[in-house]
């Protein structure tokens, strides 16, 4: 479980940071800042009891993690201003699926 939440942690960190270099290669870092900043939705995790629960499946429970949030998330990605944006909250939310299937099945 301990290194399931590592690689999940780490995870949140690469797969923007492979995306920045590979799609963004001119300002990559500026692209990963933004896509960073999107890791900023998990402070719906502050509102439940525990705070952190490494078995519980964030999709669907958290605010922010709900069908009616990834819609919003997946419409920002036609507003070319936002698209940054789109991407790091749909990568987090694909890692935290990722994550939902790893803690179910594995």
């Amino acid at each position: 479980m301990f290194e399931r939440s590592i690689i999940h942690i780490l995870l949140h960190i690469l797969v923007p940071a492979l995306v920045a270099r590979q799609f963004y290669r001119t300002k990559w870092l500026t692209a990963f800042a933004i896509m960073m900043s999107t890791m900023l939705i998990d402070l719906d995790h502050l509102f439940a009891n525990p705070i952190y629960d490494p078995n519980r499946c964030s999709i669907g429970f958290h605010a922010l993690h709900t069908d009616i949030a990834i819609i919003v998330y997946v419409a920002m990605f036609f507003i070319p201003k936002l698209r940054l944006l789109s991407i790091g909250l749909l990568i987090h939310i694909l890692l935290d699926g990722i994550d939902c299937l790893w803690m179910r099945y594995l």
